[in-house]
């Protein structure tokens, strides 16, 4: 049974009314070597931000993610309305005051009075944090569900793309690998040929044949390279099939991929070796980009 591949790249949202109080997450996620949390939020949720970090880290292992709360309270259970008698006492007195001073009618109405700065003021309650940790949490986590299996659905695609291209990989692999015999028996025949012609009908020595064919066949040997590129390629088939945490891992493979094509590359001697090398290298080349976005 193949285990979970998961992309950097996902999106997640999660919104719920409780108690007249709006909570609304929104998650967006991207590739990063590390887990990096960045969280925009109002003040009364500020003070969960431990909390919402930890919750994180239970669903997503790495990468940037991005977390924007909202957050409304239409309850209005939260603001208290005091009635401060003594500074409307103290308008009174003042008001009654320059109808004196003034001879003029005191015609004050409590709706004027009303209107007078600090007669009437509001203050917050404190909301309890159980309470909306309570009603805030199911949220979130809904955000992070989401968020995790947008990531599911992306890396699968990843993995089906870069098992394709690793059977890619092993028909160049082969090429090299079957190209390697033709290559020293060409240039065995043609010293054969050259010798002929400048010895004519002399008898030729085969044992320095023999050696110069030894020596242009170990200049240009690459059994080593074609072994562990393919030691390379069944380890990463191996981990896309287990899944999990792999993004490191993966990519730590493909620099040693690239190591063992350059050198193939550097040690070509024929075309179609040097051909089916260059196109290797552009295949581990895609592949690295495809693995930067795996978690």
């Amino acid at each position: 049974m193949e285990g979970i591949v998961r992309s950097m790249t996902g999106f997640g949202r999660g919104e719920n009314e409780v108690n007249g109080r709006r909570y609304a997450v929104e998650i967006k996620t991207v590739n990063h070597r590390f887990l990096d949390v960045n969280i925009k939020m109002p003040k009364v949720i500020s003070k969960f931000d431990s909390s919402i970090r930890t919750l994180v880290k239970e669903y997503l292992e790495r990468g940037k993610v991005d977390i924007y709360v909202t957050f409304f309270d239409t309850s209005f259970e939260t603001a208290c309305v005091h009635y401060n008698k003594g500074i409307a006492r103290e308008y009174m007195k003042y008001l009654k005051e320059m109808s004196e001073d003034f001879g003029l009618d005191n015609d004050i109405r409590i709706s004027m009075l009303a209107r007078f700065p600090e007669v009437f003021t509001t203050e917050e309650e404190e909301l309890d944090e159980d309470v909306i940790w309570g009603e805030f949490e199911p949220v979130l986590r809904k955000a992070l569900s989401e968020t995790r299996i947008s990531r599911e659905r992306e890396g699968e695609n990843l993995r089906k793309d870069l098992l394709n291209k690793l059977e890619d990989m092993k028909s160049a692999v082969k090429v090299i690998e079957d190209r390697s015999p033709e290559i020293i028996e060409n240039y065995r025949s043609k010293l054969m040929d050259k010798v002929r012609d400048m010895l004519g009908d002399a008898e030729i020595d085969e044992n320095r044949i023999v050696t110069e064919v030894t020596m242009f066949a170990d200049k240009i040997c690459v059994d080593e390279e074609i072994t562990r590129l393919k030691s390379h390629i069944d380890s990463m088939e191996a981990d896309l099939k287990k899944g999990g945490g792999i993004g490191r891992r993966l990519d730590f493979i493909a620099q040693e991929m690239n190591r063992e094509a350059n050198t193939t590359l550097s040690k070509a001697n024929d075309l179609l070796t040097s051909d089916t090398a260059i196109d290797l290298k552009t295949g581990i080349e895609k592949i690295r980009e495809q693995i930067q976005n795996i978690e």
